[in-house]
């Protein structure tokens, strides 16, 4: 009964003490009444949590210490991880970008991407629906898929007409004129993009060309890096 009394009396002469000084001095506190109410109740707070806890471990002193440790470091945990909560998903996304090389990594309106242990920029696509594997090619006038990888975006292959005359490294050969829909990387997405549909067995990957990358605001390869960004 005593111990409650005193908990009583001490949270009646802290929160006279916190009115008294945040009025005196509000320029100082800096404190709105709004803000003068919810400290005041905080502080009530953690006094009736703290006096419940020393009556439970009182005879166990040690224990409640390290209980309280405990409890203070979680608290502080939590607090760090929701402050820098958009820092941890950056570093995040930055290890699966040295982790999945390919998979873009998108900011807004900025994609990067890490080049393959063989040496070229192997990107995850999607046209027009369809998850697609591209190399990026600088010196393609355009983008080029593959038969199969036209066939899984649902380009009409049985209508193409294979009248583009184009250099490959097997030779010059014939391609087909098309338009894709949408070709999206991360967060970057572009319609109705040129491209050209190689013939069967001509290609073995889809190629990222020009007619995608002349669309952006910038790109460039900073290393072992490339790095796109979209017109916002």
């Amino acid at each position: 009964m005593r111990g409650g009394v005193k908990t009583i009396l001490m949270l009646f002469a802290i929160g006279a003490l916190i009115v008294a000084v945040a009025r005196q001095g509000g320029a100082l506190t800096g404190l709105e009444e709004s803000d003068l109410a919810s400290l005041v109740y905080k502080i009530a707070f953690l006094i009736v949590v703290g006096a419940a806890v020393m009556r439970i471990f009182r005879d166990r002193m040690g224990e409640a210490v390290q209980a309280a440790l405990l409890w203070v470091i979680v608290g502080l945990v939590l607090v760090a991880g929701y402050a820098y909560r958009f820092d941890l998903k950056d570093a995040g996304n930055r290890m699966m970008l040295e982790l999945v090389p390919g998979r873009a990594v998108a900011r807004g309106h900025t994609v990067e991407i890490a080049r393959t242990s063989g040496g070229e920029f192997q990107i995850a696509t999607e046209v027009n629906g369809a998850k697609v594997a591209m190399i990026l090619d600088t010196g393609a006038s355009s983008v080029m898929l593959t038969r199969d990888a036209a066939i899984a975006a649902g380009l009409p292959v049985e209508m193409l007409r294979y009248s583009v005359n184009i250099e490959t490294a097997n030779g010059r050969t014939q391609a087909a004129p098309a338009t894709i829909d949408r070709i999206a990387i991360g967060g970057i997405v572009e319609r109705s993009v040129p491209a050209l549909i190689a013939q069967p067995g001509q290609l073995k990957e889809s190629l990222l060309g020009m007619s995608f990358l002349s669309r952006l605001q910038s790109w460039e390869v900073r290393g072992d890096h490339v790095v796109m960004r979209a017109e916002p």
